[in-house]
């Protein structure tokens, strides 16, 4: 009862009072697809005794007390509250039913969830799509916690489809901290590598303080910068790629995954703003992407995640970035693999930099002096300045199943914000998914899928051809 007791006292951290607040209501989005038609899933079961005991937060709500302090407040909740079964028209095409889903995932990604009951649904759809025999959304607030805790959460629920009894894995990042060891032996680099921090740390947060306040970027189209964005219909579609021919990129280019990635994600988007609007090639447009800032090298189990000892990683413990879209000159329409070299070059820069540290301290500050709503306002308008919002996650190698339904794929993407786009990225076992959050009406997704996809191939074909040698730009 004291452990209870405890909980039910448990203050909302400040990242989760920005999320939801009365500028802000930020919704993660998953979906899980299945290889075969929901059967005997024991929903209510599965929710009560797996998925309710892996945090209070999502049998609580959010109160303020009398000190004004908001804290989470556990409550009984109604699982029937919170479970929802759609029913679409019988006897349809796939097609029709990729469209009525579409749009049903569309529509409850624009719905605010009742702040007088837990801040979470689940939505299972038995119908077939042009990905999967049937789905499962979850829609959970991001005042929950991010989207490491809450896919943390929902893989813990999961287990292998190969072997139910071992654990599932994630591609390692050891390799990469390994090399930044090796790397940093000699004296000279060290020392180089402070000076560079220092002066990249300097630009790189006195240009994000420019940009959350003074600075827009252009209005181009993938921003309208129109006011209450937020509040304008949506789109959710998504593309995949193969993560084999990604690697096979990378090792042709010397870099990172990360690299190769965040190239092809630019230049199709620099594709599609030329297309639509030629001038906007070389507009300034600018990427906020969203960080996790633990020290850890992947998912951790449930009780590791809660256990506070450990510095708590069960939170919103991410910060953002600002990347700069790198413009389409005529070079870099020649030789698209000009969008993965500058991209290494940028995260390499940023890398040195201590700005999304001094950006968080600055948060805090802000925080003490003028309130989380005040910080709230400053957090939207940061995204409303921004072209972009760019978010990624690791998924597993294995495949999953949950009671004996083979998942065979899973995305997620943000809801809520102000922003005209947002691209969220996820692996799973050897396959990206690129999901596009766009504002219906001003982004057309099926045009930008078509671009990102046709950057993706010919940065493919540019890098199979690469004698390895990085050209000047």
């Amino acid at each position: 009862m004291e452990h209870l007791k405890e909980e039910q006292e448990e203050p909302v951290s400040p990242m989760g009072q920005y999320f939801n607040s009365s500028v802000l209501c930020i919704y993660i989005i998953g979906v899980l697809e299945f290889e075969v038609p929901i059967d005997d899933l024991q929903t209510f079961a599965l929710i009560k005794n797996v998925f309710l005991p892996i945090n209070p937060r999502f049998s609580s709500i959010m109160v303020q007390d009398k000190d004004g302090e908001k804290r989470w407040k556990q409550v009984e909740v109604n699982l029937k509250d919170h479970v929802h079964f759609p029913i679409f028209p019988e006897g349809k095409t796939v097609e029709s039913y990729d469209k009525c889903f579409h749009d049903y995932l569309s529509s409850i990604a624009m719905e605010r969830l009742s702040q007088g009951k837990p801040l979470w649904e689940i939505h299972i759809i038995n119908h077939p799509t042009k990905d999967a025999c049937s789905s499962v959304i979850f829609k959970l607030h991001h005042a929950l916690g991010d989207g490491y805790s809450l896919v943390g959460a929902l893989l813990s629920c999961l287990q292998r489809a190969d072997n139910p009894s071992l654990p599932l894995s994630f591609p390692s990042l050891r390799a990469s901290k390994q090399h930044t060891q090796s790397s940093s032996k000699s004296f000279w680099r060290r020392f180089s590598w402070m000076v560079s921090s220092a002066l990249n740390t300097v630009s790189d947060f006195g240009w994000s303080i420019m940009k959350s306040s003074i600075i827009s970027d252009d209005k181009t189209p993938i921003r309208s910068g129109d006011e209450g964005a937020e509040f304008c219909p949506i789109c959710i579609s998504n593309m995949e790629f193969s993560m084999d021919h990604i690697k096979n990129i990378k090792s042709r280019l010397g870099v990172t995954v990360n690299d190769v990635i965040t190239g092809i994600v630019f230049y199709g988007t620099r594709l599609y703003m030329q297309d639509m609007d030629f001038e906007s090639k070389t507009a300034d447009s600018t990427a906020l992407v969203l960080l996790n800032t633990r020290n850890i090298e992947g998912y951790q189990s449930i009780n590791e995640m809660l256990n506070t000892k450990a510095k708590g990683p069960w939170g919103n413990k991410i910060s953002f970035l600002h990347v700069p879209i790198p413009k389409l000159n005529q070079n870099k329409m020649s030789n698209p693999l000009d969008f993965i070299w500058e991209s290494h070059d940028i995260i390499k820069r940023k890398k040195q930099s201590l700005a999304v540290a001094l950006t968080g301290t600055l948060l805090d500050m802000e925080t003490k002096f003028r309130g989380h709503e005040a910080v709230a306002k400053h957090l939207r308008g940061t995204v409303r300045k921004s072209s972009a919002v760019i978010s990624s996650l690791v998924g597993p190698i294995q495949q999953m199943s949950l009671a004996n339904h083979p998942v065979k794929g899973l995305y997620f993407t943000l809801a809520g914000g102000p922003e005209s786009l947002a691209i969220s990225i996820m692996s799973y076992v050897g396959v990206l998914r690129v999901t596009l959050k766009t504002e219906k009406e001003f982004i057309d997704e099926q045009k930008l899928k078509s671009c990102m996809q046709s950057a993706f191939q010919m940065i493919l074909k540019a890098a199979m051809e690469n004698s390895g040698q990085k050209e000047k730009y």
